[in-house]
């Protein structure tokens, strides 16, 4: 059911995409929000970033199968529509357009901050205003703009992190000093100061809900399926990097890290990027990396904008959203929901201004507990999709998940636990009271303004035959 009748251009090609899910999930949440995570768990964050990760790509294989066999706008909003019904699908979408406007209000505040840094004497509201207008334009030409602008954001943030990595090596194998000497590097700072568990079983657990925030936007590589020029080639490329992704820049860069510096010492009053930039002794060490994490808030503010502007424009489709919101301009480009996330950032300006410091990171949890949600809703419908085909006896799959259904039902409960963890703690306890209320306020929403056409299940016609034989398995 499409009530608008438009259609999103196929401009992204699948370099695009690649790097796109390269960049995904290389923002505040690594470049900051590693040391939290650092702090809980200590050394054994790792095993919670390998744990954490090998369930991240089983929710992006069941998405790539979902996004190969039905290309459509909209995603995972529309697939859980389809296959767990309207309401479903009503819930999802919001609660990702949701999340993304918290996280763009959340980098558009550390563009600020990072600008700063160059120019103090300037208000922060001007780089502000100055940075929305700019990706609102840039989100307003052909999503072939759009595509190039984050192949060059993730470039930028992959390079970076991979010097990083090298810079790292080198000081652990050839034996560099640190801080004048008084430092001593080595894969023995991983378990000579308390052990790979310092913190014990349950500061691992209190990682995990740092470790999924950080994981938090990868799910925008299903979004582009409406618009890839090759769906079936593109969407699998891309969701088959994710492990290598997880073990190369979470892993590996914190395991270098934690080699470096004695994982008590990064106590999060600055990033711990700075630290390592700091001890390889490289001349204007905090211009680059503040260059870098520029780079990241741009990109990561790029991403937010384009995914919730798809996911709205799949829900208008579907009689969930207001119709204007599926008008394409002829850019090709659905202009309405750019110039809606656009409002969202400029309210943000105002919030985070006056808003004190804790109740904005009590909004970076429920940003947690809705993206938890998104995955648990991708994960629901495309074991229901599965269920569909066995039933009916359809064709299979050109991208099926592995080690179906074991793995599938594993990654559900791991992700239910991250949910009860969430309440478990008292930091965290608050965003699932909020997270349940926004669920039962959608819920009311759906009853009351949702009617006629928006409540049938949308019409998901599976890809042709010969797309779905070029799909890479």
């Amino acid at each position: 059911m499409n009530p608008t009748g438009a259609v999103l251009v196929r401009g992204l090609k699948t370099r695009h995409i690649r790097f796109m899910a390269l960049g995904s999930a290389i923002g505040t949440g690594l470049f900051y929000g590693s040391s939290s995570a650092i702090q809980a768990a200590g050394p054994a964050v790792l095993f919670a970033y390998i744990v954490a990760g090998a369930a991240v790509f089983m929710v992006m294989r069941a998405l790539g199968e979902l996004a190969v066999r039905h290309p459509v706008s909209g995603s995972f909003g529309q697939y859980a529509g389809r296959y767990l019904g309207p309401l479903a699908g009503f819930i999802t979408g919001w609660t990702y357009v949701f999340e993304m406007a918290i996280v763009a209000i959340a980098d558009v505040t550390a563009f600020s901050i990072y600008m700063g840094f160059w120019f103090p004497e300037v208000p922060r509201w001007i780089w502000v205003l100055a940075i929305i207008f700019f990706l609102a334009a840039i989100n307003m030409l052909t999503v072939k703009v759009f595509g190039e602008l984050e192949f060059w954001f993730s470039m930028i943030k992959v390079a970076a992190i991979i010097a990083m990595i090298a810079g790292g090596a080198a000081i652990i194998i050839f034996g560099f000093q640190l801080d004048g000497g008084g430092t001593v590097s080595g894969l023995g700072n991983l378990v000579n100061n308390g052990g790979l568990l310092p913190n014990g079983w349950l500061g691992l657990l209190a990682a995990f809900a740092v470790v999924m925030f950080a994981f938090g936007g990868i799910e925008t590589i299903g979004v582009t399926a409406g618009e890839a020029q090759d769906p079936g080639k593109s969407i699998p490329a891309a969701v088959n990097t994710v492990p290598v992704r997880i073990l190369l820049f979470y892993v590996l860069t914190l395991g270098v890290l934690m080699s470096l510096i004695p994982w008590q010492d990064i106590t999060g009053q600055s990033s711990p990027f700075v630290q390592i930039f700091d001890s390889l002794g490289i001349p204007l060490a905090a211009h680059i990396l503040n260059a870098v994490v520029i780079t990241a808030a741009l990109s990561a503010i790029n991403s937010d904008i384009f995914g919730a502007g798809r996911i709205l424009f799949g829900l208008s489709q579907q009689g969930h959203a207001p119709a204007v919101f599926g008008k394409i301009s002829r850019a090709g480009v659905p202009w309405m929901t750019v110039l809606l996330m656009t409002g969202v950032l400029l309210v943000g300006v105002v919030l985070n201004a006056t808003i004190p410091e804790d109740v904005f990171l009590l909004i970076a949890s429920i940003a947690t507990f809705a993206t938890v949600w998104v995955w648990i809703m991708i994960l629901a419908a495309h074991i229901a999709m599965k269920r569909q085909i066995a039933r009916k006896h359809l064709a299979p799959s050109a991208f099926p998940v592995p080690l179906w259904p074991l793995a599938s039902i594993l990654t559900v409960l791991f992700m239910l636990g991250v949910i009860v963890l969430l309440g478990i703690h008292p930091g965290t306890r608050m965003a699932l009271y909020v997270g349940a209320a926004w669920l039962v306020l959608l819920t009311l929403a759906f009853a009351a303004w949702v009617r006629g056409n928006g409540r049938r299940r949308p019409d998901l016609v599976d890809e042709t035959p010969a797309a779905a034989a070029a799909a890479v398995r």
